[in-house]
């Protein structure tokens, strides 16, 4: 078995979800006492937070770098960024580490091919949704047609997400609030929507909707364990 890195805290919440998921995976796929072997380096979010909301991407991609240098010295054989939002600065992480990253829209764009779907909403904070290093990757990489939603309701889903999601708040009015986003995301003729921040599927289940969701992080931590039980660890 691989052994897993997982670059994580951002935010600890979403993390345990990868945590259990992976471990999960791996009990499924091998049975008995089996669980993941898993080097993890945890950020603290205070600080990562704070630079994003200042537009201040190489900081962050500074200390995520040394984190995933931390990672790899602990014997991981690949790395899996436990957020959607901080692959924005996977170039920077990629230079300064030998192992390979599991980039998490690949992972989703793979599953998304694998059922035909070639257009979709997007949910996620507002720099996932706005920036083109996610969306951007789908549709040039896989040619996977992107849909945000309307600046108000970007506006709406990036201050949940910072107010209640990362501090482990779920809120029934914010369910309400993100699936009349859906809807409209299907109304414009989304034929599923990704859940692009790992705290998203706190708040909102595929039993709420009848659009398909995609939850990036059961898809991200599925991919990690196919990986780690792999003879050789192949990334996307």
């Amino acid at each position: 078995m691989k052994t897993i890195g997982m670059l994580g805290g951002m935010s600890w919440e979403s993390t345990t979800s990868y945590y259990k998921a992976v471990n999960e995976g791996i009990k499924g796929k091998l049975g008995g006492f089996h669980s993941a072997e898993i080097c993890m380096y945890s950020v603290d979010f205070a600080d990562i937070e704070e630079l994003q909301h200042q537009g201040n991407w190489q900081a962050t991609g500074e200390i995520l770098a040394r984190a995933a240098q931390r990672v790899e010295a602990g014997g991981a054989d690949f790395l899996v960024i436990c957020t959607n939002t901080m692959h924005k600065v996977v170039p920077e992480i990629e230079k300064a580490i030998s192992i390979p990253v599991l980039h998490i829209a690949d992972a989703t764009a793979e599953r998304l091919l694998g059922d035909k779907i070639r257009r979709v909403g997007l949910l996620g904070t507002r720099f996932t949704m706005e920036q083109d290093f996610y969306k951007g990757r789908l549709a040039g990489k896989f040619g996977i047609e992107v849909l945000i939603p309307e600046p108000e309701d970007r506006e709406i889903i990036h201050n949940i997400i910072y107010s209640e999601l990362c501090l482990g708040k779920v809120k029934e009015r914010s369910r309400h609030q993100y699936l009349q986003i859906i809807d409209a995301l299907r109304q414009r003729g989304a034929e599923a929507v990704v859940l692009g921040c790992t705290e998203i599927a706190f708040l909102v289940r595929q039993e709420d909707t009848r659009v398909p969701l995609y939850d990036t992080t059961a898809i991200h931590a599925e991919k990690a364990v196919e990986l780690a039980t792999a003879e050789e660890t192949q990334v996307l």
